[in-house]
């Protein structure tokens, strides 16, 4: 088995990347193959809905976000991560997302998913909802742990002192291996993802 996790910040080996990181070690400890992303230093563009994607299956910018959606395809679990930006997810990991996950629910649905938050000091809890709407609507387990998946800190060097968000982490890592062992056993019981149905589309104004 293996975890996607993909770093939303700008900086590679910054506080979000240490979260990640403590995930990550647990998730190996557990015998699942880990692979961490990050999304680089360079503007990451919005969707624009001109659903190319939908007819040729990838995106027409040529960027990380088709190499991620290639290996997701292969991938048992993912965990975004993100650092609070105005109490909100950060643009970057918010357009890669968005572009992502766009008419790819099939690629995603009964993966289990995960996100973390970094911050200074406040705006995590509202950041980590936003993150875990992608999961919600997309027919995705969601991945819990002790406490909101949030670690604070201005540096690295800080996060690794916040005691309770680093075994925030370790614990989201854990229940994330154990949920992908329960499905592994479920589907070799013969218990598969239920059937959905055709998918019915009501817009609020006719």
């Amino acid at each position: 088995m293996k975890v996607l996790l993909v770093n939303g910040s700008g900086h590679a080996k910054g506080c979000t990347y240490t979260a990640l990181e403590e995930v990550a070690g647990v998730l190996e400890k557990n015998g699942i193959e880990t692979e961490i992303i990050q999304v680089g230093t360079q503007p990451i563009a919005g969707c624009i809905g001109c659903n190319a994607c939908l007819k040729n299956g990838k995106c027409f910018r040529e960027d990380g976000v088709n190499e991620f959606v290639e290996k997701a395809k292969t991938a048992d679990g993912f965990v975004f991560g993100s650092p609070v930006h105005y109490a909100s997810a950060s643009g970057m990991i918010t357009s890669f997302l968005d572009r992502a996950f766009y008419g790819k629910s099939a690629l995603f649905q009964g993966k289990p998913g995960a996100c973390i938050v970094s911050c200074r000091r406040g705006g995590a809890s509202a950041a980590f909802d936003q993150l875990n709407k992608y999961f919600t609507i997309n027919c995705m387990p969601v991945v819990s742990s002790q406490y909101w998946n949030q670690v604070h800190g201005n540096t690295p060097e800080e996060v690794k002192q916040d005691l309770e968000g680093m075994q925030t982490m370790r614990t989201l890592g854990n229940n994330m291996a154990w949920l992908l062992k329960c499905i592994a056993a479920g589907k070799a019981a013969g218990v598969d993802f239920p059937e959905r149905e055709p998918a019915q589309k009501t817009n609020f104004i006719r």
